[in-house]
């Protein structure tokens, strides 16, 4: 692990451990075996201490659960102690997949159901853990961050409800307004971007892009979402263009104002690979919108690249979009449950987020700052010259 070298010069802050809810279980285990694996090989000079009882274990995940009574009421139970642990909860509030009974009847989770078995498991915990760190990759309500009129502030209050629990640290990816974290100023709140994985993703599976201004170029499909593709644009050295949504504010369906047209600011796209950039799909209208209006402006292959898949409206579209030639690639990670039928898509790239993941909690663990991992500028700039390499060579 290329961490190893800070970390033997500290002590963990904690006896680590992990508590992925049910809806976040596959990912988990993922974590835990990166864990496992490097503390197993890491010799610290002082491992007879105290600080590093159960430093390594066969797994850091706890035994709890969030069972539910036939009314369809719930309480969490932690199996084990968990007094002086540093913990790390970690939740996927969008899995849509978990069902539960309720009178007899099958009830799919809602992200209301998620959260509360997060809040459920924290009160289990008691206020007995030394530090207390939750990982929720998409960040609850984080939609329903600004308020436009007479409305909630649901992920403020969220936040709020968080913290007075007694949650030291935040962790979330690609927030959809960071600047929500000004509800707990007081309070650790990161937003991770997995622009690293994503051109990992790529790479690995398309061998013949050409990564060079003249041949490529970043979209970002709305101007909320201009920072990301500002950032993509600028570690690849890409031009980069942008869509302005003129949506009908007389409107209100599905709790948004609908979309009038799409219109593109940027120079020309014509023969050039575009990766459209956004945080999430949703039903996924827009993005496909923006790339047909891409393909019209003579664009080559199209990439859509999102933190969150959640294909709202199933892949049906997609697949049309596709077999059109209007998409090449769909990317995103596996922070959110991914279907069997969107795994086997030929258009669909995976980007798997554990290992990352396993890297912040083993670097928090031992109390130091994660801000180069939050950061992966080098890292890409590796990437992509071992993948210019590779094409030279093999030509």
């Amino acid at each position: 692990m290329a961490n190893d070298a800070r970390l033997l010069e500290t002590v963990p802050y904690g006896t680590l451990g992990l508590i992925p809810l049910e809806s976040c279980k596959d990912l988990g285990e993922k974590v835990d075996k990166y864990l496992v694996d490097w503390r197993e090989k890491r010799e610290h000079e002082h491992a007879w201490d105290s600080a590093f009882i159960d430093y390594k274990r066969d797994s850091y995940i706890m035994e709890a659960s969030c069972p539910r009574f036939g009314s369809g009421e719930a309480k969490a139970v932690i199996k084990e102690s968990v007094r002086g642990y540093d913990l790390y909860l970690m939740v996927d509030v969008t899995n849509h997949h978990l069902t539960y009974s309720l009178c007899g009847m099958t009830n799919h989770m809602s992200p209301d159901d998620h959260f509360s078995d997060l809040k459920r498991i924290i009160a289990a915990v008691g206020g007995k853990a030394r530090r207390i760190t939750v990982i929720i990759p998409f960040l609850y309500e984080s939609r329903q961050h600004k308020r436009t009129a007479r409305e909630s502030l649901d992920c403020a209050i969220a936040l709020h409800e968080l913290t007075n629990m007694g949650v030291d640290n935040i962790i979330t990816f690609d927030a959809h307004d960071p600047r929500v974290q000004n509800a707990i100023p007081l309070k650790g709140f990161d937003t991770v971007q997995p622009a690293y994985q994503f051109i990992k993703g790529i790479l690995k599976q398309e061998k013949d892009l050409i990564i060079d201004n003249d041949h490529m170029m970043v979209i970002s499909p709305d101007e909320g979402g201009t920072n990301r593709a500002i950032y993509l644009s600028n570690v690849l050295g890409l031009d980069m263009g942008m869509f302005y949504k003129r949506r009908d504010f007389s409107k209100m369906i599905d709790g948004r104002n609908p979309i009038v047209a799409h219109e593109f600011l940027g120079s020309s796209v014509e023969g050039k690979d575009v990766l459209i950039i956004d945080d999430m799909i949703s039903s996924g209208d827009s993005m496909i919108d923006v790339a047909t209006e891409l393909k019209k402006l003579k664009a080559n292959k199209v990439f859509v690249i999102s933190t969150f898949g959640l294909f709202t409206d199933g892949l049906e579209k997609f697949d049309q979009a596709f077999n059109e030639g209007i998409i090449y690639r769909v990317v995103t990670t596996n922070l959110t449950y991914q279907t069997e039928e969107l795994l086997s898509k030929p258009y669909y790239i995976s980007c798997d987020m554990s290992k990352y993941i396993a890297y912040i909690i083993d670097t928090l663990n031992h109390d130091l700052s994660i801000s180069d991992l939050l950061d992966p500028y080098d890292r890409i700039h590796r990437l992509v010259d071992r993948y210019k390499k590779g094409q030279k060579n093999m030509g």
